[in-house]
C-alpha cells in the first residue's frame, strides 16, 4: 500500500459575479487541507458541495479531454481539472481563479462562449469535397502517412478556448478570428481532400491572419500542445505562396525576407515602401523626418554584410525544404 500523503493548507480566492443580484464582481477567500496533487477543479468542487453551494462553474469530463473547465489559474489559462494544487501554491502562496479573459461573464467562472464559437464557425471548419475530384461512396478516402502528417497537432485540439483566452490579440482586434479558429483553418488547407484551400487562404489572408502578435502565448497556453502560433506561421506561408501580397501584413512579411536576403539587415525606409507604397510613404513622412533627425543614418541605408553569401544560401534551403504541396 502507498503512504497517505502529506495534507496541505490552499489558499483560494475565488472571482465571484452573479449580475442577478447586482454589485460589482469580487474575489472570495476559501482554505481547504488537500494533498499537492489534488486538481483544482476537485477543490473548487468541494468548496460548492461544502462551504458555498451558491459557486458557479462548467465542468464535464475531469479527464483533460473536453475542455468544459478552461478557466484562469494565477492569470495563466488552465485546465482546472489537469493542474494540481501543490505546484501552483509552492510558487504562488494561493490559488487566485478567474473566468476565462475575452469572453463576456455570465456568474462567477461561467462565461459566454458565443465570440468564441462565432469565429470558429467564420472559418466553415468542414471539409469541401473538390467537385472535379468527388470522394468515393459508401467506403474511406485513402491518405498516404506523409499527408496525415501535415495535419501536425491540429487533430489534437479539445476546443477548450485556452488560446482564445491567453490571446492579446483578440482582445485587441475584434477581427482577428483567434488561434483556435485559424489553427483548425490551417488543418483544411493542407488536407489533400480538400476542394476549397485557395478560396480559405484568399479570404484570410484579408480577414485576420496578418493581426497575429507573434508572442506565442496561445501555445503556452495549450492543454494539448497543438501549437496555435506555429499553425498560424504556416497559413502565412501558404497564404504568401499561393497569392503573393494582397495587404499590409504579407506584403511586409514578404519585404522585410527580402530586405535581409538582399543585404543581410534591414533597410527601414525600404521595408516602409514595400509595406505601404508611395501612399504610405507621403502618410508617414512627419514620423519619417523626426527618425531621420534622430538617426541620420537611415537615409544611407544599410550596408551589406560579409556573410551574405551564406545568407543566401540558408534562404535556398529553406525554399526548397519547407514548401508546403497543396
Amino acid at each position: 500500500m502507498f503512504a497517505a500523503e502529506k495534507l496541505i493548507t490552499v489558499p483560494f480566492d475565488v472571482y465571484r459575479y452573479d449580475p442577478t443580484r447586482g454589485g460589482e464582481p469580487r474575489y472570495q477567500h476559501y482554505e481547504l487541507r488537500l494533498a499537492p496533487h489534488t486538481p483544482i477543479l476537485s477543490g473548487l468542487l468541494r468548496i460548492r458541495d461544502e462551504l458555498d453551494p451558491t459557486l458557479t462553474l462548467r465542468y464535464s469530463c475531469r479527464s483533460a479531454i473536453c475542455g468544459s473547465c478552461a478557466m484562469l489559474v494565477n492569470s495563466k489559462s488552465r485546465l482546472a481539472c489537469h493542474t494540481p494544487v501543490g505546484p501552483e501554491v509552492a510558487e504562488h502562496g494561493r490559488i487566485v481563479v478567474d473566468p476565462m479573459r475575452n469572453q463576456p461573464v455570465l456568474r462567477d467562472l461561467v462565461v459566454d462562449q458565443k465570440p468564441f464559437w462565432t469565429r470558429y464557425e467564420q472559418m466553415d471548419p468542414h471539409l469541401i469535397p473538390d467537385p472535379l475530384r468527388p470522394m468515393p461512396e459508401g467506403r474511406p478516402t485513402q491518405m498516404t502517412p506523409a499527408q496525415v502528417d501535415r495535419f501536425k497537432e491540429t487533430p489534437r485540439c479539445i476546443a477548450c478556448a485556452s488560446c482564445y483566452s491567453a490571446c492579446p490579440a483578440v482582445e485587441a482586434d475584434p477581427e482577428f478570428p483567434g488561434p483556435m479558429a485559424l489553427a483548425k483553418l490551417y488543418r483544411f488547407v493542407v488536407d489533400p481532400r480538400d476542394g476549397a484551400h485557395k478560396a480559405r487562404l484568399q479570404k484570410i489572408q484579408t480577414s485576420g491572419l496578418w493581426l497575429c502578435l507573434r508572442c506565442h502565448l496561445c501555445t503556452e497556453a495549450c492543454p494539448k500542445d497543438v501549437r496555435p502560433s506555429e499553425r498560424i506561421r504556416d497559413l502565412k506561408e501558404l497564404a504568401v505562396r499561393a497569392q503573393g501580397g494582397t495587404e499590409p501584413g504579407s506584403r511586409h512579411a514578404i519585404g522585410f525576407m527580402k530586405n535581409i536576403e538582399e543585404a543581410g539587415t534591414l533597410n527601414e525606409l525600404k521595408l516602409v515602401r514595400q509595406t505601404s507604397g508611395l501612399s504610405g510613404m507621403v502618410a508617414a513622412a512627419g514620423q519619417g523626418i523626426r527618425l531621420a533627425r534622430k538617426k541620420p543614418e537611415l537615409l544611407k541605408g544599410p550596408k551589406t554584410i560579409e556573410g551574405i553569401a551564406e545568407v543566401r544560401k540558408l534562404y535556398a534551403a529553406l525554399e526548397k525544404d519547407e514548401e508546403v504541396p497543396l
